[in-house]
């Protein structure tokens, strides 16, 4: 059986080789590049001619200042809420949320609503993050 396995690797092995040769075949590839470069400078002319660019550039660096702005939103304090419902606020200012069991039995937090939150990073007021990650134990236990 050790003889049919190797045979049948070496019969794949060539087959292989010969597409790869084939794809590789210099008569189909080097009409097209020749056909896509002559193309393309044709179309960037055109493009690169109007000069409308300053008025374009000042519309953009509008949304530019507007979009940090939605970036830099501050961390609300999300410290002895529940669990869900701090998850449902840091996700409405556009956080993303990672979630951790604060003890240190590790588990997963399933049913969240379940749970309040102990500790958060990066801490209330900061202005710098994308990512929320929250600490949290059951309602019944302490933190």
């Amino acid at each position: 059986m050790k003889v049919t396995c190797r045979a049948l690797a070496a019969a794949v092995t060539a087959v292989l080789a010969a597409v790869a040769l084939a794809a590789c075949s210099p008569e189909s590839s080097d009409p097209a590049p020749a056909q896509t470069a002559t193309t393309q400078p044709t179309t960037a002319a055109p493009t690169t001619e109007p000069t409308p660019a300053p008025e374009t550039t000042e519309p953009t660096e509008g949304a530019t200042e507007e979009a940090p702005a939605a970036e830099t939103a501050e961390v609300p304090d999300v410290v002895g809420m529940n669990h869900a419902e701090a998850q449902s606020l840091l996700r409405s200012k556009g956080f993303m949320v990672n979630e951790e069991d604060a003890s240190p039995e590790g588990r997963m937090i399933l049913n969240n609503s379940n749970w309040k939150v102990c500790s958060q990073d990066p801490q209330p007021g900061a202005t710098d993050a994308l990512r929320v990650a929250i600490y949290s134990v059951k309602l019944d236990e302490s933190c």
